[in-house]
């Protein structure tokens, strides 16, 4: 399969649908996954170390789940805050309806996966969960990040999980220097060799002063 479920809007490969058990928010539960999408056979390790350490999401607000593929963050976002609105966020259309077909097993009505472009644009986040696709290249990567890290609300945290051998290290230098103002960001966990790094909105930056003549 390669790398084509993270940039294909309509992958070539042959669906293969299938059913499988995972844990999601403490809970056994069954999943419809598919061929084309990243992890079809079970939940892959950086998004269990990014479960592992991150803390509950907020109860209420907008949450999003940015590269969602078949689901496991969105569904697991939506478990444990069933008076949240999440947003499952990808640009593989096999990926989406996965998702909604396991929303709707679960009995999920709190789950909305949609495309980018279809996010309404004055919605901001109240946390951002992501296992992000880092394999698409650093400029996809960080115009994807400078994208949606600015939506997060005042006071509120976004959590991304990051292969150390994939340059989570320099990927946390470049949000530390993108985010400067405003924003603080560490390393919240090391794990499994992976990296957990946290990004925090603080505020709205002040504006320059401005010295009149």
């Amino acid at each position: 399969m390669g790398s084509e479920h993270y940039f294909s809007a309509s992958p070539a490969s042959p669906e293969n649908l299938r059913r499988i058990r995972v844990t999601l928010a403490g809970r056994d539960v069954e999943v419809t996954t598919a061929g084309g999408v990243f992890s079809p056979d079970h939940v892959d390790s950086g998004t269990a170390v990014l479960f592992g350490n991150t803390p509950p999401p907020p109860r209420g607000g907008n949450l999003l789940d940015l590269g969602s593929g078949w689901g496991p963050i969105a569904l697991t976002l939506a478990l444990e805050s069933p008076h949240a609105t999440v947003w499952a966020v990808d640009v593989n259309e096999r990926a989406l309806d996965l998702v909604r077909r396991n929303a709707a097993a679960l009995g999920l009505d709190n789950v909305n996966a949609v495309l980018p472009d279809d996010v309404p644009d004055d919605i901001s986040f109240r946390t951002i969960r992501s296992n992000p696709p880092i394999r698409v290249g650093k400029n996809e990567l960080h115009g994807l990040l400078d994208r949606w890290i600015p939506r997060l609300d005042e006071r509120a945290d976004a959590w991304l999980v990051v292969q150390r051998n994939l340059g989570s290290d320099s990927l946390q230098r470049w949000l530390t220097a993108t985010f400067e103002r405003g924003y603080s960001v560490h390393r919240a966990a090391t794990g499994r060799g992976f990296r957990v790094i946290k990004v925090r909105r603080h505020g709205t930056p002040p504006t320059e002063a401005i010295t009149l003549p």
